[in-house]
């Protein structure tokens, strides 16, 4: 019987992995924070909608750190890299 269960290639590098796939890894790991770690959904929602109206936003990566901005909003103790931040890990915390 053929195993049709597919994991995670620890040892491949972004270019090698078909783009589907790496989009299926980051929101795995998105729903595998645990909620400790993550920010409110509605915190998450306010950071990625100021991400979607900024200049340094490009291909859902931020020029300035090269994150992908969905891990990085999704996280508490994460802030905009922008100088002045447009959000900051504090905004999660109130």
């Amino acid at each position: 019987m053929k195993n049709t269960t597919q994991q995670v290639c620890r040892k491949c590098l972004l270019r090698d992995m078909p783009e589907q796939e790496i989009y299926a890894n980051l929101f795995r790991y998105l729903e595998s924070l645990s909620s400790d770690d993550r920010v409110p959904d509605e915190v998450y929602q306010e950071r990625l909608n100021v991400c979607r109206g900024c200049d340094k936003l490009l291909s859902g990566t931020c020029i300035l750190c090269g994150c992908y901005v969905e891990l990085r909003a999704a996280m508490r103790v994460r802030s905009c890299p922008c100088v002045p931040a447009k959000w900051s890990a504090y905004e999660a915390l109130s």
